[in-house]
């Protein structure tokens, strides 16, 4: 393609003419982009031009209504690892969408979406199950199945009643705690807390394990007391602010991202660490080393907000993440695929069939397989 018929392209699809003929062509020249054209240069760099080619071609497909737009986010494309380009797994998408493929032979079971679901456990015991639709009332709290608010109370002289909420891998949930503090709970993950809060004492909850995002009522509506957050390794002391908490059992690392505000951080091996608002420390569980990096903390927090976001994750990662959200496992037949590095952001809500048909568009995997709620990736 020369510059001159490169430019009318560019400007039939940014004013919404290019048909899908057309749009294939510009496809095929992304593919086959190359910097040795000395007049790209005057367009901009590569990299800037790539991504607005993309945004429009994109946005343009979608306004076609023939095809559907990939379910990627902003400009952090679902790109694949070691020196591979953002270009293959985009545009092998599109060309999937505009010539969908023969149905393959492989066995798919319906998978459930995640939702809103817990089980609260009372103090006495009692075991409570909050999802859909549901209404529950307590003295002190009351849930309409997608949250759970308790009553803004004073601070409680008498003895401490502790509440246990529990959210199941293919959930996640929302508590408002007694104080005012608001709690978004991610699949496969617990929380212990009271239902009111001791006079004079710090507020101290206990994630057991899981992640889960804070947005903690400040400690000058409180008359100074600091707000915890325990878990096996670490505690988090704050004065007022929002940060993030992973603390999955099975992971070697316990990573707390904090958005906003102040937080300290005391672990047994060494002195207490404070965050600035976008810093994320890496706690090894192990020996107890604790590393501080700055962070895309909206990627860090996009769970909260519908979204998986997958900044340099390895399939490895990435699918561990799936499994929790849509309650299944995972083997691997081919162990190196686990290495494999992807980016990009995809919504929670869509078919876990869709999004490994994504993946298994970059050709990284040949096939998948759905049998008896695992996924066997080959």
């Amino acid at each position: 393609m020369n510059k001159e018929d490169f430019q009318i392209l560019i400007r039939k699809y940014l004013e919404g003419e290019a048909d899908l003929t057309e749009l294939q062509r510009l496809i095929n020249y992304y593919e086959s982009f190359q910097q040795e054209h000395e007049w790209v240069e005057e367009l901009g760099s590569e990299e800037t031009l790539k991504t607005k080619m993309l945004i429009s071609i994109l946005e343009r497909i979608e306004d076609t209504g023939k095809v559907k737009r990939i379910p990627f986010y902003k400009t952090n494309w679902f790109t694949y690892g070691v020196a591979a380009s953002l270009v293959l797994l985009v545009f092998t998408t599109i060309f999937y969408k505009l010539n969908p493929p023969l149905t393959t032979s492989i066995q798919e079971n319906q998978i459930e979406i995640g939702s809103s679901k817990a089980t609260l456990t009372l103090g006495s015991g009692e075991e409570i199950f909050l999802a859909g639709e549901k209404d529950f009332l307590l003295n002190s709290a009351k849930s309409n199945g997608k949250e759970l608010i308790y009553k803004k109370t004073a601070a409680s002289s008498t003895q401490l009643s502790y509440n246990t909420l529990t959210i199941p891998r293919g959930g996640q949930f929302y508590v408002e705690l007694a104080d005012g503090t608001k709690v978004w709970l991610n699949s496969d993950s617990q929380l212990k807390y009271p239902e009111s809060f001791a006079v004079g004492e710090p507020r101290t909850v206990e994630l057991v394990y899981g992640e889960a995002f804070f947005e903690v009522s400040p400690s000058s509506a409180h008359n100074g007391t600091r707000f915890k957050v325990n878990t096996t390794n670490q505690e988090v002391e704050v004065l007022g602010t929002e940060f993030n908490v992973k603390a999955y059992k099975e992971e070697a690392n316990v990573l707390t991202t904090l958005i906003e505000g102040t937080i300290q951080l005391n672990t047994h091996h060494q002195k207490a660490e404070v965050l600035k608002p976008g810093q994320q420390s890496v706690l090894n569980k192990q020996n107890g080393n604790l590393l501080v990096s700055k962070v895309d903390t909206d990627s860090e927090i996009a769970w909260r907000n519908g979204l998986f976001s997958f900044n340099d994750k390895s399939l490895l990662e990435i699918m561990k993440v799936l499994s929790r959200w849509y309650d299944v496992d995972v083997n691997f037949e081919d162990e190196t695929l686990k290495e494999v590095t992807f980016n990009g952001q995809l919504k929670k809500n869509q078919e876990l069939s869709s999004i490994l048909k994504l993946i298994k568009n970059t050709n990284f995997i040949t096939d998948y397989e759905i049998k008896n709620n695992t996924i066997i990736l080959k």
